[in-house]
């Protein structure tokens, strides 16, 4: 007995050694030392419903406090034990360190959650012993207390785990944005329309349990993320199927080449939107070229398109960019076209196939291939793989777009200046980001002209809905439209135009010169400015270039009255010289927000990201759940919306 007290003692000593270790780092720090009480946050708090989980398992990493103040300063934050070991307290702790040893803590605690942290009313001995021997979890009866829901981050991603907890009856796994939990159930295949039973929980848990021990391995709780942010970066590159086969090994060498994806998102850094093409510089005028390795000199680069240059508008004038390509550069750059690439498994192979074949620049020119670029970005680092996309955070890819806004700008006040009503109508196709300050931008555009303008907006991805026969019934003949079409299209529906019957008249278009986008990204490459200015920072980049570049104009018809070309050539020129912009000043949502006010510009991150219409816009931006199948997996990773299908 002497032998058993006096080991008990000894661990009981431990336990508070540490317990004065976390209670010393805390008052260094600032913060309180002791355990938090739930019942001292509730009185800041609306709670709108008590739910009785009945008994569940719970990981002991996510008690965190207690539920009175009574045994508050009983324990150090971390739940170790403060109290002297000859106390009754200390007496308690060490019998339950015992029964822990010989037979297992059976009894459940008594605990409260709230925002998925556990806050104990009964137990707090038995979770601080378990604790103290690092076990996993413990049995509890749980009370979850639920908050008014609210328009804050905290509180929408905890709405979103409790729906997932309704399927799932997991609180292991949590996320730090917002879409993630329905994202998480879509990657591990089980999905979130049907409860998961026991198995698939057991699966998630254990497969989670593996990936957490290889993250903090890594030193991952050093960073600013959630290891379920983590995992689901790692699924999104490699997949469910992947996870369930592969070994600890393998796992912890993925991880590494993926840490650089892991540690951006950790940071929650915006996108870096590089405005203007770096100016080629003389390399000669800097010695310390000299020791840098120079870019090659020859590349061989495969551009791979959903559809083809036949059937597509979008892949059509991204094949003019590439037939520019081989007329500027010669035998300098080779390239190759790879077409109807419609899935990511698709996207993946051709990529691979593109690489195999001595490609060392991609280009991927459709949103929906960014998930298959970043894997083979992660597992071949030496290929420069770019999507065309806009706002997606990812290191080990770059995304190209253009800033068709200022274009769009321009049309809207083309149109308004050749109708003679108010109503004008507007054809988008994808709810995605860029498409929005577009469509708004059109309607600024057209307002300046005539303050009465107002623009009718149909989409064309949503299902079972006829845009025209939805413009012709409101009676509107100008309209906004695709901006190209192919060669082989019979019909002139693109870009501005007047309806009048069959008749269509073409009245100005905004252009994709996507061959002087590409032009000037390659030179970038060869030179060597691929490396330099932001490139050398740890943050996602993205090539948002507009008409200052010269990748994004406008034409129009040659009977354009005079004094239109002259106004849209002097608004044109203001913004390439940054004199003028689109988004400046006080301009209004269609709820009546003020969105910029007087004497300030939208950022650039305000203009990618704009999920609001104008005032003057009639219309609203569609709900992925009425989305063509295509547009739904378009919008899912670059939509403007934070629903996931």
């Amino acid at each position: 007995m002497a032998e058993k007290y006096t080991l008990r003692l000894e661990e009981y000593e431990k336990a508070r050694k540490a317990a004065q270790r976390k209670y010393r780092a805390c008052i260094v720090e600032g913060t309180y030392p002791y355990l938090p009480a739930l019942d001292d946050m509730l009185p800041y708090v609306d709670i709108v419903a008590e739910n009785d989980l009945g008994i569940v398992e719970i990981p002991l990493d996510l008690i965190v406090g207690t539920k009175t103040a009574g045994r508050q300063s009983a324990f150090a934050s971390n739940f170790m034990p403060m109290l002297n070991p000859r106390s009754e307290f200390g007496g308690k702790w060490m019998n339950l360190y015992n029964a822990q040893l010989e037979e297992g803590i059976r009894d459940p605690i008594v605990a409260f959650e709230f925002l998925n942290k556990f806050y104990v009313q009964e137990g707090n001995k038995r979770v601080s012993v378990l604790k103290f021997v690092k076990a996993a979890s413990i049995v509890a009866h749980v009370t979850r207390l639920v908050p008014r829901r609210s328009d804050t981050k905290e509180n929408k991603i905890y709405y979103e785990f409790m729906d997932f907890y309704r399927i799932a009856e997991m609180n292991d796994i949590f996320f730090s944005k917002e879409g993630s939990f329905a994202r998480f159930a879509q990657l591990t295949g089980f999905g979130t329309e049907k409860p998961w039973d026991s198995e698939k929980r057991t699966l998630i848990k254990g497969l989670y349990a593996r990936f957490q021990a290889a993250f903090d391995d890594r030193g991952g709780q050093r960073l600013a993320i959630t290891p379920g942010d983590a995992l689901l970066i790692y699924l999104e590159i490699f997949g469910m199927d992947h996870l369930l086969n592969v070994s600890d090994v393998e796992l912890k060498a993925e991880l590494g080449k993926t840490w650089d994806e892991i540690q951006l998102a950790s940071q929650k850094k915006a996108v870096a939107l590089v405005e203007e093409p770096e100016k080629n510089k003389d390399k000669s005028s800097n010695l310390l070229d000299f020791f840098i390795p120079a870019a090659p000199s020859k590349l061989k680069i495969a551009f791979i398109s959903a559809k083809t240059p036949e059937t597509s508008n979008w892949t059509y004038s991204h094949e003019l960019g590439r037939l520019h390509v081989e007329q500027v550069f010669g035998g300098q750059v080779i390239t190759t076209r790879i077409d109807n690439v419609n899935t990511g498994t698709e996207a993946l192979e051709a990529i691979e196939i593109a690489i195999a074949a001595g490609n060392n620049v991609i280009f991927t020119t459709a949103p929906q291939m960014v998930t298959a670029g970043l894997k083979a970005a992660v597992l071949h680092p030496d290929v420069k793989i770019l999507n065309c996309s806009v706002n997606t955070s990812y290191k080990s890819i770059r995304t190209y777009y253009g800033r068709m806004y200022e274009a769009k700008f321009l049309i809207g006040a083309i149109a308004a200046t050749q109708s003679e009503g108010d109503d004008l109508g507007y054809l988008a196709d994808y709810p995605i980001y860029g498409m929005v300050a577009n469509i708004n931008a059109f309607a600024l555009g057209a307002r300046m002209i005539n303050p009465r303008a107002r623009i009718h907006l149909e989409w064309s991805t949503i299902k079972g809905h006829d845009p025209m026969e939805a413009l012709n019934e409101k009676g509107i003949t100008f309209i906004s439209g695709k901006d190209s079409i192919t060669p082989i299209e019979g019909n002139r529906q693109f870009g501005l135009y007047k309806k009048d019957g069959n008749t269509v008249e073409n009245l100005a278009s905004p252009i994709w010169h996507w061959g002087k986008y590409y032009e000037k990204i390659i030179r970038q490459i060869l030179s060597g400015a691929w490396s330099s200015g932001l490139a050398k920072k740890e943050q996602a980049l993205n090539y948002w270039w507009g008409m200052s570049a010269e990748v994004i104009d406008v034409v129009y018809a040659n009977r354009t009255p005079e004094g239109t070309k002259h106004l849209i050539t002097l608004l044109k020129n203001a913004i390439c010289r940054g004199e003028f912009h689109p988004f400046e000043g006080v301009l209004k949502a269609q709820d009546g927000r003020i969105t910029c006010a007087e004497g300030q510009i939208l950022t650039p991150e305000e203009i990618v990201t704009m999920d609001w219409l104008a005032d003057n816009v009639e219309g609203r931006i569609p709900l992925t759940e009425e989305l063509t199948d295509e547009a739904k997996e378009v919008v899912r990773i670059h939509g403007t919306r934070k629903e996931v299908d």
